[in-house]
């Protein structure tokens, strides 16, 4: 059910980085983020704790767009609920 959900969450933060109307500092940041949920060597919780002290960082961005911010929220909100 986790992984499921963490699946989930690293979709939506691919097609964020994907999005060339997000800026390029963001979009490496979420990449890096995507990349610290992929880690199969740390626990679950460690992952989601790292994850979201970069989204975070990133929500505070005053460049990122209201409905990027939305979806960074959105995750934010799944992830925190694991």
């Amino acid at each position: 059910m986790e992984l499921e959900r963490i699946r989930g969450v690293v979709d939506v933060l691919s097609q964020i980085e994907e999005d060339f109307s997000v800026p390029k500092n963001i979009r490496i940041k979420i990449k890096c983020v995507v990349a610290s949920l992929s880690v199969n060597d740390e626990s679950v919780e460690i992952r989601i704790d790292k994850s979201l002290q970069g989204l975070d960082e990133i929500s505070d961005d005053p460049n990122l767009s209201s409905y990027t911010r939305m979806q960074i929220w959105n995750v934010v909100s799944v992830l925190e609920s694991i």
